[in-house]
């Protein structure tokens, strides 16, 4: 049960006592290095740890995408993780500008194993770590500091040794105080310097530090506190290539590592899409995402994100959220209506003016730089209004509504969603608007029609012959156009029809183009639509007329009494 007095079990994070902090000013203006460690701290976290093929497809994975440095595994702890490291060197199948990283506990016999794993080959980071935090030194290790110092600095030694003892490796060290944001920070510089100088980092040949937020316990702007209270007090910061690996228990990961960053850091440690113990590693595609966003190149490639994010959930046998940033089957995606009235504006706009800055509302990325298209951007639901239906219909079907239409035809679509209470596709939005316009051919429908002009002479005859019931009446009339001289004809025959308003596009390319026409009448004090479609724009327009005249008789009580007839 909650305690509605929760200070009575909890206590709040200290504070770092840094009055002059800098890093609020700063922003990321360069991408850090990137090591994923997808295959070591994502692998332990998943249900059923991935086998050989799947760490291997993995690892080819992180190849494309462009990842440098990575975690491969545990390969003092594990059998699976040695014989997957010792696959990939034996099999050469590292590339020359990648540096694989193993992690060890600093245990003789766990290094020793480490060495084992890594013979042969050519760029390795050896990451060692031991618990830092008070309560581990006290609760679990039952160590003060100078024994938790010592530890560290025996494995150090061990390490350097089994380093010099294979020059043919280019070797790089990382340790990491584990738990680092709840160790006191004056100890953590005490350690650290400490393994620096067991180490023999120089400016020439630095080791990595790595920082970690191991269980994540106070605010993003804490841990960039620690970060540059860090870089400023530990001695020979030139010697070392900070790095943090933050977890997300908080739900502030990703905050944090940039804050981080902004504070000095140098290096990130995460996974992909933030697969991790408890809540998660930081998520390095949201990172570099949100870097990509702010015209910094993240120097990884996500510019085909849905293969990566299959692949990704193939191998860990985890989803990834349909609202995940960037990736997520939906993060494209808007039901609003207002969201969807201002998407298809921004996207005319930018249609508009195709060298400018992105600049469109919702969407804070171009779904085309990572291999997504527009068509799902919109999607239609009972939430959704003319915006949706709209842009549906012009970017998948090549209809372009007037406003007025598109206003009308929005609460035909509405009353399907909330009738059938599921999302509406854009195959069903079509058949509503063919059910609705195109194919509202009875009482009457155009045959066929014939135009003559005389010389020198602004007006068209028009002969059009119109059938209901399988009977079938010519009706003449003169103006100056072809609507026009068919409305004359219309009156002639006892239908008073006045043209409102009138729009006309053509619909489709080369031999299957075809003429599309909106037409707005107002018949009986009535304001009605209509659409035609026809190869003859001429053709089209008259059916467009016809619709809308049909759709009129269709709410009248007489409707099904009209026949060809009533046009005589």
């Amino acid at each position: 049960m909650m305690l509605t007095d929760p200070a009575k079990k909890y206590r709040p994070f200290v504070t770092v006592d840094l009055p002059d902090r800098q890093w609020p000013n700063k922003r990321i203006e360069t991408a850090p290095i990137w090591c994923s460690v997808d295959l070591r701290d994502g692998n332990q976290s998943l249900i059923d740890p991935m086998d050989q093929e799947r760490k291997q497809r993995f690892f080819d994975m992180l190849l494309k995408v462009g990842f440098k440095q990575i975690e491969v595994g545990f390969p003092s702890a594990s059998q699976t993780d040695f014989d997957f490291v010792r696959s990939l060197i034996e099999q050469d199948k590292i590339p020359e500008d990648v540096t694989i990283q193993v992690l060890t506990q600093a245990r003789p016999h766990l290094i020793e194993r480490t060495f084992e794993a890594l013979q042969g080959a050519k760029n390795a980071i050896v990451h060692v770590y031991n618990a830092t935090d008070p309560m581990f030194r006290r609760v679990v290790f039952n160590v003060d500091k100078p024994e938790c110092v010592q530890i560290a600095v025996e494995a150090t030694q061990q390490i350097r040794a089994q380093m010099d003892a294979a020059p043919e490796t280019n070797w790089t060290f990382q340790y990491s105080p584990e738990l680092f944001t709840t160790t006191e920070m004056d100890f953590a510089v005490e350690i650290v310097e400490a393994v620096m100088g067991a180490y023999g980092s120089s400016a020439d040949r630095p080791m990595i530090v790595n920082l970690p937020a191991t269980v994540e316990v106070a605010t993003p702007n804490n841990y960039a506190d620690q970060i540059e209270w860090f870089c400023r007090h530990v001695k020979n910061r030139d010697h070392l290539i900070v790095s943090v690996h933050p977890h997300n228990d908080r739900g502030t990961g990703v905050a944090a590592a940039e804050l981080t960053l902004m504070a000095g850091a140098d290096r990130v440690e995460g996974t992909l899409f933030g697969n991790g113990e408890r809540t998660g590693n930081v998520d390095i595609v949201t990172l570099a995402m949100n870097m990509y966003t702010q015209g910094v190149y993240p120097e990884l490639d996500f510019s085909n994100i849905t293969p990566i994010m299959r692949e990704v959930e193939y191998c860990n046998q985890l989803p990834v959220h349909p609202r995940h940033p960037y990736v997520g089957d939906l993060v494209f995606t808007a039901f609003s209506g207002s969201h969807q009235d201002a998407i298809k504006k921004g996207m005319a706009d930018r249609r508009a003016n195709p060298d400018a800055l992105w600049d469109v509302p919702y969407l804070p990325i171009d779904p085309l730089d990572v291999g997504r298209s527009y068509e799902a951007v919109i999607r239609v639901n009972s939430q959704s209004g003319k915006g949706g239906v709209s842009y549906l219909l012009e970017q998948e079907h090549g209809i372009e509504l007037p406003r007025r239409l598109s206003i009308e035809f929005s609460q035909v679509v509405q009353e399907v969603a909330e009738r059938t209470g599921r999302e509406i596709t854009s195959q069903m939005i079509y058949q509503a608007f063919a059910d609705e316009y195109l194919e509202q051919c009875a009482p009457f429908a155009l045959v066929n029609h014939r135009l003559s002009s005389e010389p020198d002479s602004p007006k068209v005859t028009l002969e059009a012959v119109v059938e209901s019931d399988g009977s079938r009446q010519t009706l003449k009339g003169e103006g100056n156009g072809p609507l026009a001289a068919f409305i004359k004809a219309l009156a002639a025959a006892g239908h008073d029809v006045e043209i409102i308003d009138y729009h006309e596009h053509s619909r489709g390319q080369g031999a299957d183009a075809e003429a599309i026409a909106y037409v707005e009448v107002r018949i009986d004090g009535k304001a009605v639509f209509g659409v035609g479609t026809d190869e003859s724009i001429t053709s089209a327009s008259m059916k467009g007329v016809l619709s809308a005249i049909n759709r009129h008789h269709s709410t009248q009580p007489a409707a099904a009494n009209v026949t060809a007839e009533t046009l005589g």
